[in-house]
Formats: structure tokens, C-alpha cells, sequence
């Protein structure tokens, strides 16, 4: 879909679509066109977390109640997912360091740890200020490859390498700055995965613009799209490191043994069951 461009809010970001079409512009003033479209440096920098709800619809309207939580942790930024459906609540979680997961709807009630690839991919999720404006500081190479038409719109291409490979492209709108279609390439279980992304519905929270629509798919299957849609978001909630903290497992039952001290002795008065009676026609162990 494509942003409705706001005259006044062109020009607070100090150039127009046309302007930079003057020139061909570089890759660092993109990323600061949209530094400052999506609210500016100090307005970043004063969020230290995000909370997110609405609902996830997945093919053939079936939706879950959705919400997500983002936030600025001492070893790097974490975040936490939950999907509930009919009692049942799908977790994804990313501590800073590690991710982990809780599948009910796969039968597993118990928090398991995500591979490395899925902790990766989980872990640019986590990002308050996305994967784009995050490049720089996390080593990654940031290039600018032409334009490109989305539904009618020549948006600004971008591309973001990341050190462990894997790969973003993002397209920005020429009037909002903001991006509209993501690709992100990944190796995930040893093959490659290409993912595709529409982000719209732009919204404030917490003087920083966020996308409100996000639908993605696997490349080459529009047809199954996921869709999240945002209906409140709150900034600088409470969000404590417990938040994204891997569970422990649940302590298993324990069963009684023979030696239980809740057993009762046998009277000495008491008959001795049928198979306690030594049976003579059986021939005695050597």
C-alpha cells in the first residue's frame, strides 16, 4: 500500500522526493532522510521500550490475539511475542542473547531453546530502532541500488548486509522516507530463506513512527500471506529482564516408590496374598 504523503510533514524533514532526485543520492543520506522521517535521533534514544497489540491473521481469517513487547536490555535489545488462541499461547522470546520458545499448539508446554539461525532472525526483530538505522553500530554495510516501482510508486532502494550474511532489502517511500516493502534473505537450517514484507499504517508512539500493518510471506507464495495488525501501542511500558528470561522447565510429578514412607507395613496378622504363598509344585531356585 502506498503512504499518503502530508505536505507539512515533507517539508519538516528539509527535502522532497524531487529534491533528492536532483542527484544521485548516497546510501548515508537515505538512511538520514529516514532517521528523520521515522521521529529523529533523540526521539530513538528516549524510547526504551515499545509494547505492541492487535492480532495475527493468517490465511483463511484465522487470527490470534497478538501482542509484543520491545525493549533496551544491558546486553543488547530483547523482545517477547505472544500468540493466543483458544486458552493456548504461542511465545517467542529474545533475552538480548539468546532466543527461546514456547509451542503449545505443537503439544510442547515447556520453553525451549531457538538454534542460532532462529535466534538471529528473532533477534533483528527485537530492534526499537530496525535493522536500517541499526547497520552502522552493528557493523553492517548499508548501499543504495536505483529506484524501484511499488504499486505505483518509485520508491529508494536499500540494501543492508549483515556481518553473519544475512541480507535486507527495503524500499522507501519518495515523499515519507518511510519504508513501505522489505526483502530479507536468510540461511536458516542450511538453505536459503527469502521472506517478503508490505509495512503501511504508520502511526506514532512515543514522538518515533512505526509501521501499524505488517504482512509478510515466503517469496513466490503472496497467496499465504500473514498479517499483523496493530490496534494500541504504548512506549516506555514496564518491561523487566524476567519479561524475556528463557522459563525454567515445569518440575515433573514424582510418582510414589516401594520404599514411599506413605506405604503402609503389612500387618502380621494380616493373609498373604496369592502370589506371596510359596507353591510347592514349583521347583526351588538353586
Amino acid at each position: 500500500m502506498r503512504l499518503l504523503a502530508c505536505a507539512a510533514y515533507v517539508a519538516a524533514l528539509g527535502v522532497s522526493g524531487a529534491a533528492i532526485a536532483q542527484g544521485q543520492p548516497s546510501a548515508d543520506e537515505l538512511v538520514a532522510k529516514n532517521l528523520a522521517a521515522r521521529g529523529g535521533a533523540d526521539a530513538l534514544a528516549a524510547l526504551k521500550s515499545v509494547k505492541f497489540t492487535g492480532k495475527l491473521i493468517f490465511p483463511g481469517d484465522f487470527q490470534l490475539a497478538y501482542d509484543e513487547t520491545r525493549a533496551h536490555e544491558p546486553q543488547g535489545d530483547a523482545t517477547r511475542v505472544n500468540a493466543s488462541l483458544q486458552g493456548l499461547t504461542l511465545v517467542q522470546a529474545y533475552d538480548g542473547a539468546n532466543g527461546w520458545r514456547i509451542n503449545p499448539f505443537q503439544g510442547r508446554r515447556d520453553a525451549e531453546k531457538m538454534t542460532e539461525d532462529e535466534a538471529r532472525s528473532i533477534a533483528d526483530q527485537a530492534l526499537i530502532d530496525g535493522v536500517l538505522l541499526s547497520a552502522k553500530k552493528q557493523g553492517a554495510k548499508v548501499a543504495y541500488l536505483g529506484r524501484e516501482d511499488f504499486d505505483g510508486t518509485l520508491g529508494y532502494k536499500l540494501k543492508v548486509s549483515q556481518p553473519d550474511g544475512d541480507e535486507f532489502v527495503y524500499l522507501l517511500d519518495p515523499d515519507t522516507f518511510l519504508e513501505i516493502k522489505m526483502t530479507e534473505t536468510r540461511r536458516l537450517r542450511g538453505a536459503q530463506q527469502v521472506t517478503e514484507y508490505e509495512l503501511g499504517d504508520y502511526e506514532k508512539v512515543g514522538g518515533v513512527y512505526f509501521p501499524m500493518s505488517v504482512d509478510s510471506w515466503q517469496q513466490g507464495q503472496s497467496n499465504q500471506r500473514q498479517r499483523v495488525i496493530i490496534a494500541s501501542a504504548e512506549a516506555n511500558v514496564p518491561a523487566p529482564a524476567s519479561l524475556f528470561t528463557q522459563p525454567a522447565d515445569a518440575p515433573k510429578p514424582v510418582l510414589p516408590g516401594p520404599t514411599d514412607k506413605n506405604l503402609k507395613p503389612r500387618d502380621k496378622n494380616e493373609k498373604p496374598a496369592d502370589s506371596d504363598v510359596p507353591n510347592p509344585s514349583k521347583p526351588k531356585a538353586d
